[in-house]
């Protein structure tokens, strides 16, 4: 199972077609977490067209498996927050929420910020919007 990050579901809902096409062609289970749908409500909410986008992400979170938290998760956060404390690095909590959930839950996360999740040591993360 994959999971797919916040800026690839707004890709997606936005119609990209080649992230799409990398959606389409996946053999794995595509997930997203729990954090993502707070992420996609509250742009969907600040949106010019609030109701039709909530619309949008209702229909889209049913084409998707969502992975709720749970203690595994809790502690795998406060372990990797802890390792970017060390290390004088800090990401907002929401990452380290999405990293934590791919560590525990799945076997590699789709994003387009890798900038942020080069951090995290041995996460796979793929980009479909090369």
């Amino acid at each position: 199972m994959i999971l797919i990050d916040t800026d690839m579901c707004i890709e997606i809902l936005r119609g990209n077609k080649d992230v799409i096409k990398e959606r389409e062609k996946s053999d794995e289970t595509i997930a997203i977490s729990f954090m993502t749908i707070t992420e996609l409500y509250y742009g969907a909410e600040k949106s010019q067209n609030s109701p039709k986008n909530i619309g949008i992400v209702d229909a889209f979170l049913l084409t998707v498996i969502i992975i709720n938290t749970d203690l595994e998760i809790l502690k795998k956060f406060g372990e990797l927050k802890h390792i970017l404390y060390k290390n004088n690095f800090l990401l907002p909590d929401a990452d380290i929420l999405i990293a934590a959930t791919t560590f525990t839950k799945c076997s590699k996360l789709v994003t387009g910020n890798t900038k942020h999740f080069k951090h995290f040591e041995n996460l796979e993360f793929d980009n479909w919007r090369k």
